[in-house]
């Protein structure tokens, strides 16, 4: 059963960048729309997808999660989402940050960015970075779309405004593309987030998915959910030779032995590939928790 389940998560692992491939296009399915220039609004559009893409990429099949939580946060009539929370809750106990490293169209961009010949610059002494996330969850998704609203009680979605690139990456620039009228009225808004993009395209050329460790705020949701996911990432201590291989190789600065299910893993398989013993293997289901409460017991 350990052989089967060594191959399967090698098997994953290596895959990996397909089934980003697969995910990003199917959650941009409607690729005619971009010679159209034109956003696709059918009854798919109001439900969510797991990873960060935006709504008014002309091609986008679903919702933003984040960009539909601040809609309704945002309104007048509404304060609260049960489907959106409840939506990002439960790809959180099934996946956690499986998400951001096998589903998120935005944190395969920056990858393939960072395969780019370009000096790379390792994040290991930036770990206090990753706390901001954190911070524009609460403030700029949550906090002031509530608090700072207009005559008519609706507040702006301030993280998808002002601060998200895949805004730009997927919305704005394909749309102005084809669309002149859009194209006319870009303004200083539109600047502003194009120098976001490109800070991003830069700073993703030199290190590995920055605003994934630094800046996602969807990253932060997944994050809370990593220690309690049904998705895990196991260790055979039985058979680990403690050799730091595991920990060398994790470009998002985690030492899997130590903190296997680390709010920061995004279960790449990165570790999976290395580890010269096969002691490193995705884990699925309660079995594995259970097991251990009985052995603590």
């Amino acid at each position: 059963m350990d052989k089967k389940k060594h191959k399967a998560s090698h098997i994953l692992a290596h895959v990996r960048g397909w089934i980003q491939a697969v995910a990003t296009i199917l959650t941009n399915i409607h690729l005619p729309n971009f010679f159209k220039g034109e956003i696709y609004r059918g009854n798919a559009k109001t439900v969510c997808v797991p990873g960060l893409n935006c709504y008014s990429c002309p091609a986008a099949a679903g919702a933003c999660p984040i960009g539909a939580f601040q809609a309704v946060v945002g309104s007048s009539k509404f304060k609260f989402s049960y489907y959106i929370t409840g939506f990002l809750i439960l790809a959180g106990v099934l996946l956690g940050r499986f998400v951001c490293g096998f589903l998120c169209p935005f944190g395969w961009f920056q990858e393939l960015l960072h395969k780019i010949p370009f000096k790379k610059i390792s994040t290991r002494k930036l770990k206090p970075l990753r706390f901001i996330k954190y911070g524009i969850l609460l403030v700029f998704v949550i906090l002031l779309p509530i608090l700072v609203t207009n005559q008519l009680g609706m507040g702006d979605p301030f993280f998808c405004k002002y601060l998200c690139p895949q805004g730009v990456l997927e919305g704005a620039l394909p749309l102005s593309v084809a669309n002149a009228g859009i194209r006319a009225a870009l303004g200083k808004l539109f600047t502003w987030k194009a120098g976001i993009l490109v800070a991003v395209v830069l700073l993703s050329l030199m290190f590995y998915r920055p605003f994934c460790k630094w800046i996602c705020p969807l990253g932060a949701v997944y994050a809370l959910f990593n220690k309690v996911s049904l998705l895990q990432m196991h260790i055979d201590t039985g058979k680990c030779v403690s050799c730091g291989k595991c920990a060398g190789v994790c470009k998002m600065d985690v030492d899997v032995v130590r903190h296997p299910n680390h709010t920061e893993c995004i279960r790449c398989g990165a570790c999976v590939k290395e580890c010269p013993v096969e002691a490193i293997s995705y884990k699925y289901g309660f079995a594995e928790k259970s097991k251990k409460k009985k052995e603590n017991n």
